[in-house]
């Protein structure tokens, strides 16, 4: 399976590939995973096929997991593949480390990752662990880097991010009173601030639903 078969795959489960890598012994992989692809939302149309699902309709914990678990693990099998989460453990996948190995996604000013095309709202559904080398994309520059104003910076209205961590006490406590409604309903206004996360296409019922399983 090529690239663009993947592509297309994705696709059609309403999931898009946010990098792969080539994993080594550092990746803590076995010898018979040759790439790694990871595997985001497809904005804006992954929402409202979340919403059809039985998963998010039945009523029962944690619908987003367990329709990842079912998607993603169904297309792995069918293409010889392994499929992994960043839920269900410990121990966790180490996601943060594989995006950085695909490339395509960085540290932001605010440590917060970045993907060239999601912004500050790349999330990861899960990734395919494949027996078969699929030839990696060359690296991308960093977007943080020619973003002039770096809006994701000082968006925080309780200064939550300082650039070296993220203080999710004081976001909580934020996001108990009335002023952290916009936060909870529209999500997190540093992700929004980022330029390229305004050109995503993510729905605020998303946001709303990502938030209210952070901060229940």
């Amino acid at each position: 399976m090529n690239l663009t078969d993947l592509l297309q795959g994705a696709h059609a489960r309403h999931l898009r590939i946010l990098g792969h890598f080539a994993p080594d012994g550092s990746h803590g992989l076995g010898h018979e995973v040759k790439t790694v692809v990871l595997l985001g939302p497809d904005e804006p149309h992954f929402w409202s096929a979340f919403e059809d699902s039985s998963e998010y309709r039945d009523g029962a914990p944690d619908p987003m997991d367990r329709w990842s678990a079912r998607v993603i693990g169904d297309w792995a099998r069918e293409i010889g593949g392994e499929a992994y989460f960043p839920f269900g453990g410990p121990p966790y996948a180490p996601f943060y480390q594989w995006a950085l190995a695909t490339g395509a996604v960085w540290p932001s000013p605010i440590r917060l990752l970045i993907h060239a095309q999601s912004g500050l709202f790349v999330s990861f559904r899960g990734a395919l662990g494949l027996p078969y080398a699929v030839p990696q994309a060359p690296a991308q520059d960093r977007p943080c880097d020619s973003c002039t104003h770096q809006p994701c910076r000082s968006a925080c209205p309780v200064a939550a991010f300082d650039g070296s961590g993220y203080d999710t006490i004081r976001c909580h406590n934020h996001l108990k009173t009335m002023a952290g409604a916009d936060c909870i309903t529209k999500g997190c206004r540093a992700r929004r601030a980022c330029p390229i996360s305004q050109n995503f296409g993510r729905v605020e019922a998303q946001s709303h639903f990502h938030m209210r399983s952070f901060h229940p």
